[in-house]
């Protein structure tokens, strides 16, 4: 095996991590009210219909109104390499991910204005400070390899203290328009644009081991050579995309309502600075831009944001208890998401193409009850399927099936004054990824899980 398929390949491919799993870019955590009630697509409010369901803006009293919120995220991100003899390593990055978010309405009679800032897709800021679990790969990948121009093999490899940072966010402003159609179907389209940064900054500290007669051979002081290699690359994109939404009134017991988010193409334009590994003096044309073309200096490459179908129902039980029943379905098969990279494979040798996405869903269930006319319960459930194939799971990428669970309360201390406090926890499926497959049986089993929960706050001002 050649130097040039050096593990690297299994350092990074995209360190950002979705946090709020749902999508394998895409977040649902626009407010605060989500993530204690997750079905928010049929929801009458004036803190979260202009993200949710626009179209229901229509159903609110006239006036304008002006949301501000925040949400924090929280927990672990964790890989687990086992090796053949049970042994290996844990490794983990803490998270801590604050997302904002503002919303202005302005509704009059049978015509209404919104605007909206905050995330969109992606999630916060990781850091490997001992490393990642694909380091490990190296340990039993590279055994019985050579190095080019030297006729010698390895005995093996190991990691010296490599780490690895990286961030994935998304912001969104959406500026929209609704009206009545009738006294019952409301309808309204929007404009949005969106910012994207991926960054990543890595250090790969190992050494490659040779036996005791490479060593007397090469006279050499040990039987590890050093090898290192360095990227600090961010990743930018502009997107533009548009909205429509639809809301009907069925009765006073029943509304349904429809949202459209289309497609927002995303070409992502690297800048970066990097250095190539070097064995015993002679640098070698192993780096991060070999096997992650996406951030070499000038590179670009499409990462869309798919286009989102969600459609949901709320159901007034009685005057003070309301069920909320949501779903959302993610076009990700027909979005280039890195589709064009090419990725080299350590063991093989051969070049791979990017991974292919299936499309991904989610169905939710909530309900809200008021106590009296000033406090509200809430909760709700979510189950999220995010399309993410097996193949796709890298370190620290890696877009786990997940259960969301939430709770909240809401106050109502006048009829123009709102609060929100939530709080939410994600149950996450955890998965083996497919290296034993892919390296031809010379790694093992790498397991994903993640654990985390949110917080989060909003404040509703009618004027």
């Amino acid at each position: 095996m050649n130097l040039k398929r050096f593990g690297l390949v299994t350092l990074i491919a995209s360190l950002g991590t979705t946090v709020f799993g749902a999508s394998i870019d895409h977040i649902q955590n626009y407010t605060a009210e989500y993530n204690a009630n997750m079905a928010q697509q049929a929801a009458i409010s004036p803190t979260t219909s202009p993200y949710f369901n626009p179209a229901g803006i229509m159903r609110l009293e006239n006036g304008t109104y002006f949301t501000a919120g925040g949400q924090l995220a929280f927990g672990k991100e964790t890989m687990k390499y086992r090796t053949k003899n049970n042994s290996g390593g844990k490794y983990s990055a803490d998270l801590a991910a604050p997302i904002p978010n503002f919303a202005v309405i302005r509704k009059q009679d049978d015509r209404a204005f919104f605007w909206t800032f905050g995330g969109i897709a992606g999630g916060g800021k990781l850091e490997y400070k001992d490393g990642v679990a694909g380091i490990k790969v190296l340990e039993d990948a590279l055994k019985g390899s050579s190095l080019p121009g030297i006729p010698f093999t390895l005995t093996g490899a190991k990691d010296n203290g490599s780490s690895a940072t990286g961030e994935n966010m998304y912001a969104q402003t959406t500026i929209g328009t609704a009206w009545n159609i009738n006294n019952k179907l409301s309808m309204s389209v929007a404009g949005r644009v969106v910012y994207g940064w991926r960054n990543l900054e890595a250090n790969l500290n190992a050494d490659v081991i040779v036996d005791d007669s490479v060593k007397k051979l090469l006279q050499l002081p040990t039987n590890n050579i050093p090898v290192h290699a360095y990227m600090d690359s961010e990743r930018t994109a502009w997107g533009f995309g548009g909205q429509v939404g639809l809301n009907y009134a069925y009765d006073d017991t029943w509304n349904f309502a429809m949202r459209y988010d289309t497609k927002i193409k995303m070409e992502f334009e690297a800048d970066a600075k990097s250095s190539k590994a070097k064995v015993l003096g002679k640098e070698t044309p192993l780096g991060f831009e070999m096997f992650f073309p996406q951030y070499a200096d000038g590179a670009k490459y499409r990462r869309d944001l798919p286009a989102i179908l969600a459609v949901g129902a709320s159901q007034k039980v009685t005057d003070k208890w309301t069920m909320f029943y949501g779903a959302n379905y993610y076009f990700n098969e027909s979005a280039k998401l890195d589709k064009d990279v090419k990725y080299h494979n350590i063991v093989t040798g051969k070049t791979e193409t990017g991974i292919d996405y299936d499309n991904g869903w989610e169905i939710s269930v909530g309900t809200e009850y008021w106590l009296n006319n000033k406090w509200d319960l809430l909760a709700g459930v979510n189950y999220a399927n995010t399309g993410a194939p097996k193949d796709s799971y890298m370190d620290v990428e890696y877009a786990l099936n997940s259960i969301l669970v939430g709770m909240g309360v809401k106050y109502r201390p006048n009829e123009d004054t709102e609060w929100v406090i939530s709080t939410s926890h994600y149950f996450y499926e955890a998965t083996d990824g497919n290296f034993a497959e892919k390296y031809a049986g010379k790694a093992n089993a790498q397991r994903y899980d993640k654990n985390i929960s949110s917080i989060g706050f909003s404040y509703t001002k009618k004027f």
